[in-house]
């Protein structure tokens, strides 16, 4: 209050100051005579005029003065550079200012002045210097210096408090509340990307308007709040709309610091900081949170040494125990026993070098079921970079290693005679094999097929067929019993193994059991079924060649059975010269019908039943023989199967494919082509650069148009290799499909280490989906594989709607069959494509009929 009535007496004093700014002649003379200090200067500072008033408050004579820098005569040196900053903004705007500050006297004296500094204009408006009516107010001098000090002390408070603010990064605001106004500061307006100056006219309004529409009751309720005094304080998280659009979270606090006698609030101060970063963490941690609670994976945290910090919902319905049960135990408590302290040692090792562990380990419920998991464990580091806690995350795959289980049972066995496939038959020989060398004895194996199959199939049908083959195989195994092996290797061929033979003529006797065994009649419904077989037996050490070698010679001597009129058993070497013969005049016939571009490709188109899309074509070698017509290639490829021929004519399927390739895409048409390629051209040694000149040769087709089809009845001996070379030909742009599957080599080995993007379901079990649960089965459980190895998948042999339809039930939307397209020449397939519309039952929700649907539940 004192400072108050001392300005105002102060102001009262001076008014008279501004009177006497008319001109520059008559503030001449009010100069000299004035009892106020009078004192002009030019543009360099320097003192023009000095009246007698400016003597008796300075101590200096005119003389002393004029022509000198006042700067430098009158100002102490700390607070020069604020006068001069006073000085500037005369000169530049030519407007009057008033200040009160220091001055220094001749004697030394600091007293306090203030100076009223007018611009002097010539007649043309512009400045030729600066008056100053000066006032003494040490007069005052406890009052003035008090006034002074205080104003210097409130000065030097307010910057701190402004450096202290700023320092927090928070902006201020101050809101007039009966006008509106809202006056900030320069960090408030950085906060919401705008200059201070653009936010000049800024009033609640605005303000109010700039609020995120979610948050505009919550920010009214908290400060209605605050005004009826129900709170403190206001404070408040909200979001703000930053100049470009975006949303800033804010935390906005403040009080009202004037009120009016009427408890009405007049003045409301704040500070606002932005919390953007800090909601995006939070948002991050409930994230995370979500994802821990709500996941199907079991998640545990353990410190350090290992005890359990945290357990998700996942993790205790999977285990059996309660969370109150974990907390502060040891992983330890799920310890199955079926893993060695070694495997344990392991896991801890990579894990403290790594940061990772992943794998499959068998743990414990707390009902004592055991249980396999994939388990993967990751530790966490602090800032500093050390551990300082392990999070675990698993999954039960009980289901899965059932399910493993039966694809394994299907991948080693047949599904219709339940012997044992190729695949087991390859594994079997091996160990033989070894046995054999290491106990110094012979084994027999022989290839058979059976007479007179086909004429069953084409008069009673493959119902029918399939129930001879089951009853044959029972009969075969029973004259086997436990000691010899039997494998089904085709649809009538079966390989047999009989071990420890003492006499290589200990076979004749068990071959001939099974050729009368065979041979009886068998009646299926009302009909009697008679069929015979041809055998063709090899003994091993005698004959040294390698498991496929020995096949094939048993297969070869099993060929010459044909041609000495059936029903028999020939040894291999009784066979060798006719076979070698055959087979020559085979290869002689191919070289020709190569030479003379007799070999034709036709195409059978592969789409998606759902959306009708064509998805490609698979390219199948015809003979046009100039002698027997069109020639299947059942009938010519596998006699040729083990000899060198076969890589060229498989470079020529090649060749021909992308060749067509070239002509449809001319045509507007781009049909991805399909291929089949042989084991043996596929192991090649040289196959990945052949196949590189062949794509380099149509430059015009992109590699991914072409597929190569490895058959899955063609054993293929080194799978390491074929991986290697599978993947150096993916690197080229082609792609793979595993051609026939179910009815030959392939496993769930086979799919971990081959790189095939596409399986195709043989259609042997297509044809019989519809009436056979098993066949059912193995489809369903194909699909299932498929898809747990991210492969795709794809039905031939797909006739009938319903074939269609059920497939679709399954998951499974890629086909090709009759029931789409038969193989046609390539002059067909763009007038088939633009006619081709998938069944209207194939686009809807697919419904299998009850066979179907019956199956499939019993499955």
């Amino acid at each position: 209050e004192i400072l108050d009535d001392l300005q105002a007496a102060v102001s009262d004093r001076n008014d008279t100051a501004t009177a006497l700014l008319i001109s520059e002649t008559k503030l001449s003379s009010h100069v000299k005579n004035t009892t106020l200090g009078g004192i002009s200067w030019d543009k360099n500072l320097k003192c023009t005029e000095w009246n007698k008033s400016a003597e008796q408050i300075f101590g200096y004579c005119a003389d002393e003065v004029i022509g000198h820098a006042l700067s430098e005569l009158l100002v102490p040196e700390e607070i020069r550079d604020e006068i001069d900053e006073i000085d500037k903004i005369l000169f530049q705007h030519k407007t009057e200012i008033r200040n009160t500050n220091k001055n220094l006297t001749k004697d030394g004296r600091i007293i306090i002045c203030e100076w009223h500094s007018t611009a002097i204009l010539d007649a043309d408006g512009e400045i030729t210097g600066i008056t100053s009516l000066i006032q003494d107010l040490s007069k005052n001098d406890r009052l003035q210096s008090e006034l002074y000090e205080e104003k210097q002390k409130f000065r030097k408070q307010s910057k701190r408090y402004a450096e202290a603010i700023w320092g927090t990064s928070s902006g201020i605001c101050e809101w007039n509340m009966k006008t509106g106004a809202i006056r900030v500061n320069e960090r408030w307006a950085e906060i919401f990307g705008y200059t201070f100056n653009e936010l000049e006219s800024l009033n609640f309004d605005t303000y109010h308007n700039r609020i995120h529409p979610d948050d505009v009751n919550h920010y009214c309720e908290l400060l209605d709040r605050y005004l009826k005094h129900e709170s403190d304080y206001y404070e408040c998280e909200l979001r703000m709309q930053h100049k470009n659009g975006s949303w800033v979270w804010i935390l906005s606090r403040g009080r009202v610091v004037e009120w009016a006698s009427n408890d009405e609030p007049l003045r409301m101060s704040g500070t606002t900081q932005d919390i953007t970063e800090r909601k995006k963490a939070e948002e991050k941690l409930t994230h995370a949170a979500s994802v821990f609670t709500n996941a199907s994976e079991g998640i545990t945290i353990t410190d350090t040494a290992g005890t359990i910090i945290d357990v998700n919902d996942a993790f205790t319905a999977i285990t059996g125990y309660s969370r109150d049960e974990l907390i502060g135990n040891n992983p330890r408590v799920l310890n199955s026993g079926r893993q060695s302290p070694a495997f344990y040692k392991e896991m801890w090792r990579t894990l403290r070098e790594k940061g990772l562990w992943r794998g499959e380990i068998w743990n414990k419920r707390k009902n004592d079921e055991i249980y396999p998991e994939m388990l993967t464990i990751n530790a966490v580091l602090d800032a500093a970079g050390k551990v300082k806690n392990y999070v675990a995350l698993f999954t039960d795959i009980s289901s899965f290693k059932e399910h493993q289980k039966q694809l394994e049972h299907i991948a080693y066995y047949d599904a219709l005679t339940q012997l044992p496939n190729r695949t087991l038959l390859n594994d079997y020989l091996k160990e033989a094999m070894l046995r054999s060398q290491c106990e110094n004895s012979s084994l027999a194996l022989a290839f058979l097929d059976l007479d007179g199959f086909k004429a069953v199939n084409d008069a009673h049908g493959h119902d029918a067929g399939d129930q001879l083959l089951i009853a044959l195989a029972h009969r075969m195994q029973q004259v086997l019993g436990d000691v010899d092996f039997i494998a089904r290797v085709g649809g009538d061929e079966f390989v047999v193994v009989l071990e420890d033979l003492e006499e290589i003529k200990n076979y004749e006797m068990v071959v001939e059991q099974l050729l009368q065994a065979i041979s009886a009649p068998v009646t299926v419904g009302e009909a009697v079924l008679e069929v015979s077989a041809s055998i063709g037996v090899t003994v091993y050490p005698q004959d040294n060649a390698d498991r496929g070698q020995l096949v094939r010679n048993a297969y070869q001597a099993m060929y010459t059975a044909k041609q000495k009129g059936k029903n028999c058993y020939p040894m291999f070497e009784m066979a060798q010269s006719v076979a070698v013969t055959i087979q020559h005049e085979c290869v002689e016939c191919m070289h020709s019908a190569l030479a003379q571009h007799e070999f034709v490709l036709y195409y059978q188109p592969k789409v998606n039943m759902k959306t009708g899309a064509i998805i490609g074509a698979e390219g199948l070698i015809r003979w046009q023989s100039p002698e027997r017509g069109l020639v299947p290639p059942n009938e010519f490829l596998p006699k040729i199967e083990s000899h060198p021929i076969i890589i060229e004519i498989g470079e020529w399927v090649i060749d021909t494919a992308l060749s067509q390739i070239a002509a449809w895409q001319k045509l507007g048409l781009d049909i991805p082509v399909s291929v089949n390629i042989d084991a043996q051209q596929l192991l090649h040694d040289d196959f990945v650069m052949r196949l590189a000149l062949l794509l380099a040769a149509h430059p015009e087709v992109e590699p991914r148009l072409l597929q190569l089809e490895v058959v899955e009845t063609n054993a293929i001996s080194d799978v390491l290799q074929a991986s290697k070379v599978m993947r150096a030909c993916i690197e080229l742009g082609v792609s793979f499909a595993v051609d026939d599957f179910g009815t030959g080599y392939a496993s769930l080995t086979y799919l971990r280490r081959l790189p095939a993007a596409l399986i195709k379901i043989d259609q042997t079990f297509i044809r019989d989906m519809l009436t056979d649960p098993d066949d059912l089965a193995i489809v369903e459980g194909v699909v299932a594989l498929t898809r747990s190895f991210k492969r795709e998948v794809i039905a031939e042999g797909v006739e009938t709607i319903e074939h269609g339809i059920a497939l679709l039930q399954l998951g499974c939307e890629l086909a090709q069959g009759y029931g789409i397209a038969r193989p046609m020449p390539a002059t067909d397939i763009p007038e088939w494509a633009a006619n081709w519309q998938p069944n209207e039952a194939w686009r809807g929700d697919c419904q299998c009929d009850d066979r179907v649907e019956k199956y499939t539940l019993a499955s």
